[in-house]
């Protein structure tokens, strides 16, 4: 035992660390203390004519939360007990010595925060007893200790060690160690603790620059920066710019602009701004530019340009075609024109700009686009044509004898590049009014694709249905009715 009791004080004397706290969530501790025994033999709880038994032991908790911790702790030492109201013999004896090894688990509730000097707690967990076949043992023994309860004070001595006192019941499911099963109750510990806790961590230094986080009024500074003693980086010319950021750190300047300021507060720093007195756009180096055409006023050899308009390098507006007007107010910048055309050429000398003429290499009406009539002849063809455009019966299919007078109208449009044609298709009035439109729209479109397979261009060729809305004849004869189903060909311009 004074062997224990020195190893103990040992312990106490040499080991240092700090408070645990949400910073330093790992603490270990030293621990002593007297045990007292409570079964068949009596009670020794809180009893003082009994012999002291002293145990001595290591803990290590974890932190969980401002209020909850986790500890773990291991104690080794002697525990007994003796009736002084009985003589003892072989079969019924009236006292015991146990040596006893125990590790116990448990979560300790906190009334107060870390921050609090004087901290009481409650406690609860469970733990395993071995017990030495030494003594009134003749061979070892291992019991649970389901639960541990208790509870006790901490006491914090500033920012280094903390004291604390505890009470704990260990309640053994064992009802032998004392030599008596009798009387039916369970051995049960008292353990009467004094322990010291230490901390195996540090200062939090988040940013790692020396200064802890509680004292560091600049948390985030980068690693390898020199900064005050507040942890803030340096800042020589006071712009509020630290040093490592400032790009002018010897002149007072504006965040924005990395330190370095700005006299006609342009946006750009003065050793950058090429007009550092003038106000100017960052993309002509700080220079201004009166007619906004990308070229500053001091290269602009044409400063009076309209705004909008492409320019040179010299500022002057560009005339690609080099026909005296500028590509922004000329219709056709590739090509030098007339004036009077805005820009544009005329070929046939027909009052009529090729970018407006479908024929720019003839002469032609304004009405025909640029493009000569149509011969009255051919215009008597189309008619004629109209009428020698047959379809199988409710179809749209052409029939070939249709074939050839399709191929003279396609002759006719080759002929005619600036003529458009229109293609109208009418049913009479049997059937169904939906189906007719439909059919008549379909034959048109047979006459339109016909056209486009002899080379003629999509765009001039439009196919209308209108079914049985427009007829020629009364629909009440055969004959009307043979009229009334029909294709109109029209030319337009």
């Amino acid at each position: 035992m004074k062997k224990q009791i020195l190893w103990l004080a040992c312990c106490l004397t040499t080991l240092t660390a700090f408070t645990q706290t949400e910073e330093k969530k790992w603490t270990l501790g030293v621990h002593g203390g007297l045990a007292q025994y409570k079964g068949d033999l009596g009670n020794g709880f809180y009893q003082t004519d009994q012999a002291s038994y002293a145990f001595a032991g290591i803990n290590v908790s974890r932190y969980l939360n401002n209020y909850f911790d986790l500890s773990l702790a291991f104690s080794r030492g002697e525990v007994g007990y003796t009736d002084h109201s009985s003589v003892g013999t072989a079969l019924n004896p009236n006292h015991f010595l146990a040596r006893h090894n125990s590790g116990n688990i448990a979560v300790r509730f906190h009334f107060t925060k870390p921050t609090a000097v004087v901290r009481p707690y409650l406690m609860a967990g469970a733990g395993l007893v071995w017990y030495e076949s030494v003594f009134s043992l003749q061979k070892e023994h291992f019991v649970f200790s389901l639960p541990t309860v208790g509870g006790g004070f901490s006491f914090q001595f500033g920012p280094v060690v903390s004291l604390r006192l505890q009470e704990s019941f260990l309640f053994t499911n064992a009802d032998h160690i004392d030599g008596v099963t009798a009387g039916g109750d369970n051995d049960m510990e008292l353990y009467h603790t004094v322990a010291l806790t230490f901390n195996l961590g540090k200062q939090k230094d988040t940013d790692k620059d020396g200064v802890p986080d509680k004292k560091d009024k600049c948390s985030d500074t980068p690693t390898g920066i020199s900064v005050d003693e507040f942890g803030c980086p340096i800042d020589t010319d006071k712009d509020g710019v630290a040093d490592y950021l400032d790009a002018c750190k010897d002149i007072a300047g504006l965040p924005s602009l990395a330190g370095c300021p700005d006299t006609d507060m342009d946006g750009i720093t003065d050793k950058d701004d090429r007009c550092p007195t003038v106000f100017g756009p960052k993309e002509l180096n700080g220079c201004p530019d009166s007619d906004k055409d990308g070229i500053a006023d001091i290269n602009d050899k044409c400063p009076g340009t309209k705004t909008g308009y492409k320019v040179d390098g010299n500022g002057c507006a560009i005339d690609t075609d080099k026909d005296g007007i500028v590509n922004e107010e000329d219709l056709c910048p590739e090509l030098a024109g007339e004036l009077v055309f805005k820009g544009c050429p005329d070929t046939d000398k027909d009052g009529i700009s090729d970018k407006e003429d479908r024929c720019p290499t003839a002469k032609g009406s304004i009405e025909n686009k640029g493009c000569p009539e149509i011969p009255k002849l051919d215009v008597q063809k189309i008619t004629l044509i109209a009428g020698k455009i047959y379809f199988e019966t409710n179809s749209d299919k052409l029939k070939l004898i249709s074939n050839s007078a399709l191929d003279d109208l396609a002759d006719i449009l080759k002929r005619n590049q600036s003529v458009n044609l229109t293609i109208e298709g009418h049913t009479d009035s049997d059937g169904d009014d939906a189906y007719n439109i439909t059919l008549s729209q379909k034959r048109t479109e047979s006459v339109k694709n016909y056209l486009i397979s002899k080379g003629i261009s999509e765009e001039r060729l439009t196919p209308v249905g209108y079914g049985e809305t427009k007829p020629i004849a009364d629909n009440k004869t055969n004959a009307g009715k043979a009229k009334n189903r029909r294709v109109e060909l029209k030319t337009s311009y």
